[in-house]
């Protein structure tokens, strides 16, 4: 490659913040979770900012799964599980293929959709990987989890793919496995995404230490961070002490920034529940104004309201949460997208909007906590999960109403 086309990649990767989909990803072993249930997370970054929820039944197994809300038919799915208990999400890579000159290129979504069809386990996803036809269209990294307690990473290019296992010690001591934007396996300082990781790993390495490495933890101090690694800052500390006002930072190296447009969190089932009791933390819109929901796939096609949507169009609570989202990002010209104006999330009244979100993820994720205990034993029938859909589809309505003025 001549210097001049590694320069111009450079670039595009570092001007260039939107280009592709660009995520923040993290694979959890379950030997290293206090429940045993091993997890996946991905914060995800796209243009597509209107997202649903679709239930899948065409293939050889069910499957729920998080869609851009203007593909009618799911035809490309960025997260998943399925009632056989095979989870799947990904992050872009943006520093694999650089020699490929074929245009075959942007297949994760649709072969996400075919391995969330057709796996059962991580054995079935590497075989699914071996037989795609090559070249396949991929620069990925795919987080992969499965009902007898696989968890790992594919780092997946055109031709070849690297397993990084959360579960082997000398691939993940601390039993976790992060990704952003770049591959471990790919050309050397070319992607981006590299301060997100950082502060990736002092958040999870934080957790893990403490005995706080928990799905409530990554949904809620996770994707709600406003830690920056580099400036060694956490501005949530510094805004909690503040009344809100006219206060902005530039969020384009947060976890969670402008161009976030929903996040996922995958926990398998316990060697004890049946396998399509795997538990999807769905946050369909920007993560700091859109309450997680939890859904199963042993629930069938019914999920809340809120979260559903026919053909083409949006759900409800993507459709609240962009609005919301719109009052904290009011710059609209030039790189205005960049400039976040916290104190519309947070600040000292406590009724910033992420503030206010966290206090219904609090009942929700307590409500749940309930329902998975009763349900560990004896696994609930698809009228008994609907039924606290219905029931969480009232809550959020109502929340989202009355303390935003939204319906």
């Amino acid at each position: 490659m001549s210097i001049m086309k590694k320069v111009f990649i450079i670039l595009i990767a570092f001007i260039f913040p939107f280009i592709g989909f660009a995520c923040t990803t993290a694979v959890v072993s379950g030997k290293y979770t206090k429940d045993g249930r091993s997890m996946i997370w991905k914060l995800r970054d796209s243009e597509s900012f209107k997202n649903k929820m679709m239930y899948f039944e065409e293939g050889k197994y069910s499957f729920i799964g998080l869609v851009n809300s203007e593909d009618a038919q799911g035809e490309q799915v960025w997260g998943g599980s399925n009632v056989v208990g095979f989870s799947i999400m990904n992050s872009a890579s943006f520093n694999v293929n650089m020699d490929d000159i074929s245009s075959f290129k942007d297949q994760e979504g649709y072969f996400m959709r075919k391995a969330l069809e057709n796996c059962e386990t991580l054995a079935d996803f590497e075989k699914l990987l071996q037989e795609t036809p090559k070249p396949m269209g991929l620069a990925a990294h795919f987080g992969v989890i499965d009902a007898q307690g696989g968890a790992a990473f594919y780092e997946v290019n055109n031709h070849t793919f690297t397993k990084f296992d959360a579960n082997d010690a000398s691939q993940a001591p601390q039993g976790y496995i992060l990704r952003t934007n770049y591959s471990f396996t790919g050309k050397k300082d070319i992607g981006y995404g590299f301060i997100r990781f950082q502060t990736a790993q002092d958040l999870f390495y934080q957790a893990e230490s403490k005995g706080q490495l928990n799905d409530k933890t990554i949904v809620q101090d996770f994707s709600h961070c406003f830690k920056h690694a580099v400036l060694d800052k956490d501005f949530r500390k510094e805004y909690e002490a503040i009344p809100e006002g006219e206060y902005f930072i530039n969020s384009g190296d947060f976890i969670t920034r402008h161009g976030s447009a929903s996040a996922i969190l995958m926990k398998a089932p316990s060697k004890d529940q049946a396998p399509d009791m795997t538990c999807i933390w769905t946050t369909v819109a920007f993560p700091n104004t859109c309450v997680a929901l939890p859904v199963w796939p042993r629930g069938g096609a019914q999920m809340p309201n809120v979260l559903m949507a026919e053909e083409d169009k949006n759900c409800d609570l993507n459709d609240w949460a962009l609005q919301l989202k719109e009052e904290c990002y009011p710059i609209s010209r030039s790189a205005g997208y960049k400039y976040l104006q916290i104190s519309k999330l947070i600040n000292a009244e406590k009724q910033g909007i992420t503030q206010l979100i966290e206090k219904l993820e609090d009942d929700i994720f307590s409500q749940t906590r309930e329902k998975e205990k009763a349900w560990f034993h004896k696994s609930p029938n698809k009228s008994e999960i609907q039924a606290y859909y219905q029931s969480l589809n009232s809550q959020v309505s109502e929340y989202y109403k009355n303390h935003f003025d939204l319906q």
